[in-house]
């Protein structure tokens, strides 16, 4: 497998991009599905943001360095990773915020519909902010698998006000079809909303093309843009008229400034603004995303096939065997970007891995997960990961239960 790994580096059309980013050496990365590494560009540009623009320019960059347009600048860069043309994503908010803000906007627009689906096993914010708005509404929360959503909304789908998915299991890493999903949502009448956090900059995406109506998404996990990096809502162009936001602040107002007694919604996404932007979180999202430039997707979605589909290849060799099971599925049209796989011993494997130099993480109770970054991974780092879980796989030099470093897992 070493001479396989080596043959599929050196044919990595996508290797440099590797340089775009300050990995410690002598460490393998597999965990950017959580937090994504340091690109190369953050520290000069906020380095720029403190000592130039705030320290220097004070209050006047909100004009002259372009601050007050940043959640719309930063949003049309974002759009065009998720497929979506300007002046329809805006950045700013936490991921909460935004999907709090997108459920009930798209429950507001189908006034009349009583229900609000989404997956059981969704991540806990998104199954909680649905169960949230829909106490605010006095609407039903339905939970439906997205392979039995076809057939949910051929019975009950003329009540469904809107779905709300992500295209990728944020535990099994399994790949939904979004196409399909959609186009169900839309034939029953409902809207349909993603939360695009374990995708954005993972994948191709198509929001305009597929029909989206409205789409979320951190920048901290693929697009790297730090601990809590401020993330992003997407509302399609035909929407924006009828959007009503639940929480219309000061900087959605058509005309803040004038700091009216009564609210009038800016024109656009503009409206989906809330209060005053997160300033140095949102200029290190900006200079992170600078890592995509000139990158094609597609292909980054090639070599992200190809390396998750050699360390399902080295699982099913060196690890099986061990106790291992893949829980991510084969198929590459059904798998995101990352391998999970099922261990009892997954939280003292997940710290005895880090201890050698692998970084992954778990999900209790039993999933490694493997996060792949196809912009900064190679093959030989699967294969070092790989093989250091078969060694201690077999040497069983670990704690299964080793005492807890942190309240993070």
């Amino acid at each position: 497998m070493h001479e396989q790994a080596a043959r599929l580096d050196a044919d990595d059309t996508l290797a440099d991009l590797r340089a775009r980013f300050l990995l410690p050496p002598d460490v393998v990365y597999l965990d950017g599905n959580s937090l994504g590494p340091l690109p190369a560009a953050v520290p000069a540009a906020l380095d720029d943001v403190v000592r130039r623009q705030w320290a220097t320019g004070l209050i006047g960059s909100w004009n002259a360095a372009g601050w007050w347009e940043a959640p719309l600048r930063v949003g049309d860069t974002v759009g065009r990773l998720i497929g979506a043309a300007p002046g329809q994503t805006i950045t700013g908010d936490s991921t909460s915020v935004q999907l709090f803000t997108a459920l009930d906007a798209a429950a507001a627009l189908r006034p009349d519909r009583p229900l609000l689906v989404t997956d059981p096993g969704h991540f806990p914010t998104d199954r909680y902010l649905a169960d949230a708005v829909a106490r605010r509404r006095d609407l039903a929360v339905r939970h439906v698998r997205p392979g039995d959503l076809p057939d949910f909304l051929a019975a009950e789908g003329d009540r469904v006000a809107v779905v709300s998915y992500s295209p990728v299991d944020y535990r099994t890493g399994e790949l939904y079809d979004m196409r399909t999903l959609t186009r169900a949502a839309h034939d029953a009448g409902a809207l349909a909303l993603w939360d695009l956090c374990h995708a954005a900059g993972a994948l191709p995406l198509d929001v305009d093309g597929l029909g989206v109506d409205l789409a979320v998404g951190c920048g901290y996990k693929f697009l790297s843009g730090g601990p809590g990096a401020p993330a992003f809502l997407y509302v399609a162009r035909r929407h924006h008229t009828t959007l009503e936001t639940p929480l219309p602040g000061w900087t959605g107002h058509a005309d803040p400034f004038a700091l009216a007694d009564s609210y009038t919604p800016a024109p656009g996404i503009a409206r989906a603004r809330i209060g005053t932007p997160p300033i140095l979180s949102l200029l290190a999202l900006e200079a992170a995303l600078t890592a995509f430039d000139g990158v094609d997707l597609a292909r980054l979605r090639t070599k992200s096939l190809s390396l998750t589909g050699f360390f399902l290849r080295c699982a099913d060799a060196l690890l099986t065997p061990l106790g291992f099971t893949p829980v991510t599925p084969a198929e590459p049209g059904r798998r995101g970007s990352q391998v999970t796989l099922r261990h009892a011993h997954a939280r003292g494997l997940a710290v005895a891995l880090a201890e050698v130099g692998v970084i992954a993480d778990m999900r209790a109770p039993d999933l490694l997960r493997f996060g792949v970054n196809a912009l900064y991974t190679s093959h030989r780092d699967m294969l070092t990961a790989a093989t250091r879980l078969r060694d201690l796989g077999e040497k069983a030099d670990y704690d299964p239960a080793p005492p807890t470093p942190g309240p993070v897992t």
